[in-house]
Formats: structure tokens, C-alpha cells, sequence
């Protein structure tokens, strides 16, 4: 799933293309693909695109007096759209702005189209007041941004509420913006056991955690800024992620792997680290 670099970067990219652009039609190809009734989408026909920004994982189009606000999910991915398929592959929705002229002389007549790829089609668009934006739903159900987070301001979350740091970190409410592979990312920079628990930590485990995600994201972030598109997961940068029975490239532990639910846990467990209890090789039972 695209995490905060990934739609970082691809808000920056679709900003650069479509910003100023006028919205004169928004298209959902099935019922799932807008989650909300009021307001309507066509509030923002006639009207330019003031900006392409980000929330948590979330995209937004923002337009006065609504804005959309569009989760990718697992599969998703909004790109340009040239040609403006009446039954795009994997379509979910479409927006159709004015055609303008370019230096060529020829007419840009792209659109932004949404698509999912799979079958589970949880990807979708909110269409929401651009006015009090923050509390609305989806929006309103997130935590503070994981960027920029600062050490104080995660040790009191951590106090607040009991729970495994890589759950805590992938946790939106808690933290936005960071998903599975980032989560052992982090653990692993910050040699933390993604299966402690955030209670348990000191005031010092949390300043690693905090620089831990600082790190992880600005690498991220720098290698998506290179990219033309947004990248699959397997082209992103790591060290533990997805590379269970792998040398890690830091301590050259086998990195291993945990899966519970629609979940799994890389990490490595170096003699230096804490104990190994908190690095089980099994699955825990609190899973």
C-alpha cells in the first residue's frame, strides 16, 4: 500500500499537472467508488483545482467550496488519463477537466483517472466541504502526521495507550501515514522490537522511534521524488521488509518473518539488541 512518501511525492507530481486546471465532470464507475451522498461532486464543476495535497495516506483535491479526498487502498493508483476509456481496466472513477492549449499548439484534454487493480475495490473518493476539512470523515479519524513528529509529543502517545509498537505505528489514529513496510523500516533503525509494547518503552525509546521515522520517511520520500510515477512496493527502499531468510545488510542476521491476519512483521534479532524474548520467531499469542 502507498504510504506517506509514496503519496507525498505522487500529490507534488499530480499538483504540478492539474493545479489551475477546471473541473467540468466527475464520473464514479461503480457504486462503491464515492463514499459520500452530500455534498454533490458537481459543486466543483466550472471551478479550478487549487491544489493536489496529502493526509495521512490520503490524497486531496482541493476545489472551494469541496474538496475530494481519495484513498488508494492496497491496488489504487490515480494517473493521467488520455484516453478517457469509456470502460477503463480497473476504472473506479474519473475526473474530467477542461481541455487547454499547450505550446505545441494541440489541445491537453487529460483527465485523472482512479483505478484499482484486484477484486476487492475498497479504493474510493470522498467528497467533502473544503471548510472544516479535518473534521470529516475520513480525515477526522487520524492521528498527528508521523512526519515531524517530535520525541515529547510520541512518548505521550505512547503512554497513552498499551499497545505493540509496529500495531501502534501502522495504527492511523495513532500516527498517519506510515503503513506495514515503513513499520519495520522503523523498528529496524531504531532496533526496537516491533512486538514491544509502547508502555513499556522509556522516554528514550520513543526519541528512537521518532528519529527512526524521520529517517525512514526522508529516505523514502528522496527516492520517490526521482521517480517519473509512484512505485510498486517491491522497487521501494529497505532493509527488512519483504526479505524474510535474507542476510540483513546491517548485522547480517537472517531477517524473519511473522504474518498474523492480512499482516506480516520483518525484523532481525542481533546478539547486541534486547532480549530475545522480545524478538520471538513464532508468531505471538497476543497476535
Amino acid at each position: 500500500m502507498p504510504e506517506m512518501p509514496e503519496v507525498e511525492a505522487h500529490a507534488k507530481r499530480l499538483d504540478r499537472q492539474f493545479a489551475g486546471r477546471v473541473l467540468t465532470k466527475f464520473t464514479p464507475f461503480n457504486f462503491t467508488a464515492l463514499k459520500t451522498a452530500v455534498p454533490a461532486p458537481n459543486a466543483a464543476y466550472g471551478l479550478p483545482l487549487l491544489t493536489v495535497g496529502r493526509r495521512s495516506k490520503y490524497l486531496i483535491l482541493r476545489f472551494e467550496p469541496i474538496s475530494f479526498v481519495i484513498h488508494l487502498v492496497q491496488g489504487g493508483r490515480l494517473l493521467a488519463d488520455t484516453k478517457l476509456s469509456t470502460k477503463p481496466r480497473g476504472g473506479q472513477a474519473r475526473f474530467i477537466f477542461e481541455p487547454i492549449g499547450r505550446d505545441d499548439g494541440g489541445i491537453d484534454e487529460t483527465a485523472l483517472l482512479l483505478t484499482e487493480q484486484g477484486k476487492e475495490r475498497r479504493a474510493g473518493v470522498w467528497c467533502v466541504p473544503s471548510a472544516g476539512l479535518e473534521a470529516t470523515l475520513p480525515v477526522a479519524k487520524l492521528g498527528p502526521e508521523a512526519a515531524g513528529i517530535n520525541p515529547a509529543d510520541l512518548a505521550e502517545l505512547f503512554a497513552a495507550k498499551s499497545m505493540r509498537v509496529h500495531g501502534f505505528l501502522r495504527h492511523q489514529g495513532m500516527v498517519a501515514g506510515i503503513g506495514r513496510r515503513l513499520s519495520n523500516e522503523i523498528c529496524h533503525v531504531a532496533q526496537i522490537s516491533p512486538f514491544a509494547t509502547t508502555k513499556q518503552l522509556p522516554a528514550d525509546g520513543a526519541a528512537k522511534v521518532a528519529a527512526a521515522i524521520d529517517h525512514c520517511l526522508t529516505d523514502g520520500l528522496t527516492y520517490e521524488q526521482t521517480r517519473q510515477d509512484m512505485s510498486s512496493s517491491k522497487d521501494r527502499p529497505g532493509a527488512v521488509h519483504n526479505r524474510a531468510g535474507e542476510d540483513c545488510p546491517v548485522c547480517s542476521d537472517t531477517v524473519r518473518d511473522v504474518e498474523y491476519s492480512s499482516n506480516t512483521v520483518n525484523y532481525c534479532r542481533p546478539p547486541a539488541r534486547p532480549a530475545a524474548r522480545r524478538w520471538p520467531t513464532t508468531r505471538p499469542a497476543s497476535f
